[in-house]
């Protein structure tokens, strides 16, 4: 019996339009992020979706995505689970700055390699490693188990933590998830095998990434 795991990245936040590093802080989504969140969630309910329950982190423009998600698949009183394990990579002192401005504080190269590389944080917060080193685990023992039950789970996350779900799940190296992008509000359908492997992944409305 294999079951279904569904990620989708929230929609754009105000920071995103406004180039902010944004990490834990708790911006809301924009007019095009509440859209793109909706297309997502009708391309779940075109393919007939549904879902045992659904996990978040505790930022705001996660949970308003799953929700405006959960509205399309016509399941809003669906069980959700909200845990900061599954929150965005946090910039520490780079959270609230354009990134323009922190460039020109710290210089284009340094800001580079604390954004793209995999195990140098920013001053005062976490590599895409250390994000993993929480997503990985919460994974294991709370996601993972209903999907090997055979049932479809939802979760509604952030671009770095759902990049690291994606490096295990993909069996990405390390320079291979440096250079890997998730659209915002496009789901990503991945059925398990029994053993946890990935046996099928379709990338919902955007079939560039579908294989």
């Amino acid at each position: 019996m294999s079951g279904t795991l569904v990620l989708v990245r929230h929609g754009q936040s105000e920071w995103n339009l406004k180039n902010l590093f944004t990490g834990w802080r708790d911006p809301d989504l924009t007019e095009l992020g509440i859209k793109e969140a909706e297309t997502g969630g009708q391309a779940l309910a075109d393919a007939g979706l549904k879902f045992d329950i659904a996990f978040t982190s505790v930022l705001k423009r996660a949970q308003d995505t799953l929700r405006i998600v959960l509205d399309k698949v016509e399941q809003p009183e669906l069980e959700t689970i909200r845990d900061e394990a599954l929150n965005e990579r946090d910039y520490g002192d780079l959270a609230g700055l354009n990134k323009d401005d922190a460039r020109k504080k710290w210089g284009e190269e340094q800001v580079h390699i604390w954004r793209r590389s995999y195990d140098v944080p920013p001053p005062g917060g976490e590599s895409l490693r250390d994000t993993g080193a929480r997503v990985w685990p919460y994974y294991m023992t709370e996601i993972l188990p209903r999907v090997l039950r055979g049932e479809t789970v939802l979760v509604a996350a952030h671009g770095n933590s759902l990049r690291a779900l994606v490096m295990v799940l993909d069996r990405l190296s390390k320079e291979e998830i440096l250079k890997l992008n998730l659209a915002t509000g496009v789901p990503m359908v991945y059925k398990l095998n029994p053993d946890s492997t990935v046996a099928s992944k379709e990338v919902l409305g955007d079939m560039s990434g579908a294989h």
